[in-house]
C-alpha cells in the first residue's frame, strides 16, 4: 500500500509527520513489516530525530546553516545550492520496523520532513511492506 501526502511549508525547517505515518500503517492494516516513507525533492528531505525538545530542530536548523551556507562561488542557476547540499546529507527516505501495528520509534523520536527551499508545496509517499504470513499447515 502506498500513501501520498501533500505539505505546504512558508519556512525551512523540520516538520513532524509521525502522526501521518502511524496513520498510513493502520488504515493498512499491517501489523508486521515495514514502512518506506519518501521525498522525491532534492531540495527537502526526511529524517528520524528527537521530538521532545523543540530546541533540537532550533539547533539541527542553525547546525545546517554553519555547515552548508550560500556562497557566491555555487555555480547552480537556481541559486539554492545549499539547500541541495542538506537534503543530499539527510537524504530522501527512512525505513522504519513495524511491529504490532505500530512503528518502532524509541522514546523521544519522531519522523520529520524536512524543508530545505521555503516557500513550496511538497508530496511525499508512505510505502507500507507486510511481513509474509508464515505458512500455515
Amino acid at each position: 500500500m502506498i500513501s501520498q501526502y501533500k505539505l505546504s511549508t512558508q519556512s525551512n525547517g523540520l516538520f513532524n509527520i509521525t502522526e501521518q505515518v502511524i496513520d498510513a500503517i493502520s488504515r493498512s492494516g499491517t501489523e508486521n513489516g515495514i514502512a518506506v516513507v519518501y521525498c522525491p525533492h532534492t531540495t527537502a528531505s526526511i529524517t528520524i530525530n528527537e521530538n521532545a525538545d523543540p530546541n533540537v530542530i532550533h539547533d539541527i536548523m542553525f547546525g545546517l546553516e554553519k555547515a552548508f551556507p550560500e556562497r557566491q562561488e555555487f555555480l547552480h542557476y537556481e541559486g539554492n545550492s545549499a539547500a541541495h547540499l542538506k537534503a543530499s546529507a539527510f537524504g530522501a527516505s527512512e525505513t522504519l520496523i513495524i511491529e504490532k501495528g505500530k512503528p518502532i520509534l524509541g522514546q523521544w523520536q519522531g519522523i520529520f520532513f524536512c524543508e530545505f527551499d521555503a516557500p513550496r508545496t511538497r508530496t511525499y509517499f508512505i510505502k507500507i511492506l507486510r511481513s509474509p504470513s508464515p505458512p500455515t499447515f
